[in-house]
């Protein structure tokens, strides 16, 4: 991946499939193993952090449907067949 595709807006201003779809990109070009060990470097840094942010996302977004649904809310299970 040339130095130019690395993605360089701020990851607090990514949505989180934004965020998503550029660490599912980050994955493919780093198993893809053509990049410079510099740019796979910053990729596996910037990968990092955008699993970290998706992260933090999602707790926030269960915290608020927790907040919302109070105690009605249960937890999901699988349907085994």
């Amino acid at each position: 991946m040339a130095k130019s595709k690395i993605a360089t807006k701020p990851i607090e201003e990514l949505s989180y499939e934004e965020a998503l779809t550029e660490l599912e990109s980050i994955v493919e070009s780093l198993e893809g193993g053509q990049n410079s060990l510099e740019d796979s470097m910053k990729l596996f840094e910037r990968g990092q952090a955008l699993a970290s942010y998706c992260g933090v996302l999602l707790e926030s977004a269960q915290l608020k449907v927790q907040k919302l649904a109070g105690e009605n809310i249960s937890a999901f299970e699988e349907e085994s067949e």
